[in-house]
C-alpha cells in the first residue's frame, strides 16, 4: 500500500477518535441539553451517530491537512537547494549626498 495511502487511513482513524472523545464530551457534560434530547427520544442513537459521524469527518479532514501541511517542514538534509541567506559579495559603499 503506497505510503500517502496508510497516511490517510492514519489520519482518518485519528479523527474519528478525536470525534468519538468530543461526542461524549458533549453529551457527558449536556452542552445544550443534548444529553437529554438523546435519550429522550426514540431517535435519540441516530442522533448520536449522526452527531459523531460528521464530527468525524470534519476532524479527520483537519487532521490531515495539518499533517500534509507539516511535511513540508521537516528537516532537509540535503544541501543543493538555493534557499536561505544569500550571501553578500561586496561590502557596503558610502555614498555622499549634497543638497543644494
Amino acid at each position: 500500500m503506497p505510503r500517502l495511502v496508510k497516511l490517510y487511513i492514519q489520519q482518518v482513524m485519528i479523527g474519528f477518535v478525536l470525534s468519538a472523545v468530543f461526542t461524549g464530551i458533549l453529551v457527558w457534560f449536556d452542552v445544550a441539553g443534548l444529553q437529554r434530547l438523546l435519550l429522550g427520544s426514540s431517535d435519540g442513537m441516530l442522533g448520536l451517530f449522526l452527531i459523531f459521524f460528521f464530527n468525524g469527518l470534519v476532524f479527520a479532514g483537519v487532521q490531515f491537512a495539518i499533517r500534509i501541511m507539516r511535511m513540508g517542514h521537516e528537516k532537509d538534509d540535503d544541501d543543493d537547494d538555493d534557499r536561505g541567506t544569500p550571501i553578500r559579495s561586496r561590502d557596503p559603499v558610502p555614498v555622499r549626498i549634497s543638497i543644494r
